[in-house]
């Protein structure tokens, strides 16, 4: 697949040999061979359909959640933020958002909508895409609850419609189907009086203050690294084991919150997956508890030799 031959019929942009680096909010990760920029869903639709049907795909939100290896990916990454942005209401209690939409923005188009349920995703660093493909939360709701439909493109560039039935979902988890991808959803809320549409605006700034105040905002991240184990907490086993600040390279063990870990500035790929790998064998050791990563890992390593990950 060239540049010149895929940019004849599209309006979108094709970047090759393109850093992740500036696409992840942890700041680190290497080249993607392709990445394409949709100029929306119906050209989106035209680049899958002229794809080989072997090309590797690599569905990219805000990168936060993320770690991209140091060799970064191969095959072709589609950049669904700024692409896939649009967001309407459908009917009196639903919205229809595309997988490009930061979860922010949801959260503020419902709050002035009056629509109620969705003002956790204002605590979620990331996109819908990325939030329905793992069925993100916050404050005790999750992605998942809200979803009333989802659109997905295939291999041929054939949408389909789904309901929540025909996926497997659990705690930041989701099984759906092969070779389908998640370009929009249909989420169900609850619309409420305009006398309660202070209440909400208010709860929706208690609960960024809430995250403000305890998470290391600002400084670069993917979010919450490990999963809450059953009945407890990630960053409390990791602080109980004495590994805030813990550092390897340019990443560190974030002293404000102890299951986010920072780039400093000078952080590879390589350092922050090893210390991911530290605190999970650190806590393991001292607590009995196997932490599940939350963030994704993904792509090649820059040196052949180094061990897979855990």
């Amino acid at each position: 697949m060239m540049a010149r031959s895929m940019n004849e019929f599209l309006s979108g942009e094709l970047l090759l040999n393109e850093s992740l680096a500036r696409y992840t909010t942890w700041r680190v990760g290497g080249p993607a061979d392709r990445m394409y920029k949709p100029a929306g869903l119906s050209d989106l639709i035209a680049f899958v359909k002229n794809l080989p049907a072997d090309e590797p795909l690599f569905w990219l939100g805000l990168g936060s959640n993320l770690l991209v290896r140091d060799g970064g990916i191969r095959g072709t990454v589609i950049a669904t933020q700024g692409a896939l942005k649009e967001m309407t209401l459908d009917g009196d209690d639903r919205v229809r958002v595309e997988a490009g939409v930061t979860c922010a923005k949801v959260a503020r188009f419902c709050n002035q909508h009056v629509l109620v349920g969705a003002e956790f995703l204002a605590g979620i660093p990331g996109t819908m895409g990325g939030a329905i493909a793992m069925n993100a939360g916050a404050f005790g709701s999750e992605t998942w609850n809200l979803i009333d439909e989802i659109e997905t493109i295939d291999r041929s560039g054939q949408l389909h419609r789904r309901k929540p039935a025909e996926f497997t979902v659990g705690y930041r988890s989701v099984v759906g189907l092969k070779d389908e991808w998640f370009v929009a959803a249909s989420l169900r809320l609850e619309r409420v009086g305009e006398e309660q549409q202070t209440a909400i605006k208010q709860k929706s700034r208690d609960l960024l203050a809430q995250r403000n105040k305890k998470q290391p905002i600002g400084q670069a991240s993917c979010g919450s690294v490990f999963r809450n184990p059953e009945g407890g907490y990630a960053a409390q086993l990791i602080e109980k084991t004495g590994l805030k600040e813990l550092c390897v390279g340019g990443a560190c063990v974030s002293a404000k919150h102890a299951n986010f870990i920072i780039n400093t500035g000078s952080a590879t790929a390589q350092d922050i997956e090893t210390l991911i790998n530290k605190v999970s064998d650190a806590v393991n050791e001292a607590q009995g508890i196997r932490l599940v990563r939350e963030a994704r890992i993904v792509g090649e390593y820059k040196l052949s030799g180094v061990p897979e990950s855990k």
